[in-house]
């Protein structure tokens, strides 16, 4: 089996990220990013050269996570397609193209950042250590048990949500 490959880009959000729609409602998120380039010279060290810039497109979920967490200025690093199209402008057709990213994230070498994962750790480690001492379980707990395990009908227009429970057939 071979393995699956993509483009990759690596650059800087060079303008604020646009969330839209697409004519048949998908989630679109478009952006300007910066490509920086360098070119190396005859004593080994580097020149930087002027940055260019490029259009980058987003849809569905990734668009609106990326929308929620880029900003102007982030260094980032995404892999997809280069998909090129024509425009009209002024009765001439120009050739255009944009990065068509189906990942993105922050660059990690050129991001600094901290993950909290307090919350998903904590959480599973509170339950272990309660089941442990088997103390009792708070109401919220068992009612979110019996969410993922399907056991709680929707509202009925009570106020009140329907629970069924597990009973031993006895003969």
């Amino acid at each position: 089996m071979s393995i699956s490959t993509w483009l990759s880009l690596e650059g800087f959000v060079a303008s604020e990220p646009e969330l839209g729609r697409t004519k048949n409602g998908t989630a679109v998120l478009r952006l300007r990013v910066g490509v920086e380039h360098a070119r190396r010279t005859d004593d080994g060290s580097f020149v930087e050269l002027t940055p260019t810039f490029h259009d980058l497109v987003l849809y569905n979920a990734t668009a609106k996570r990326a929308k929620a967490r880029l900003r102007k200025g982030d260094a980032f690093v995404a892999s997809g397609r280069v998909h090129q199209y024509t425009v009209t402008r002024d009765g001439q057709q120009q050739v255009r193209e944009e990065f068509v990213a189906r990942r993105i994230g922050h660059d990690l070498a050129r991001t600094r950042y901290s993950l909290d994962r307090r919350r998903r750790t904590a959480a599973l480690a509170d339950g272990a250590a309660r089941r442990r001492r088997r103390e009792p379980v708070p109401v919220g707990d068992i009612l979110r048990q019996a969410i993922v395990a399907d056991r709680i009908q929707p509202d009925d227009g009570t106020g009140l949500a329907s629970v069924t429970t597990r009973k031993k057939a006895f003969s």
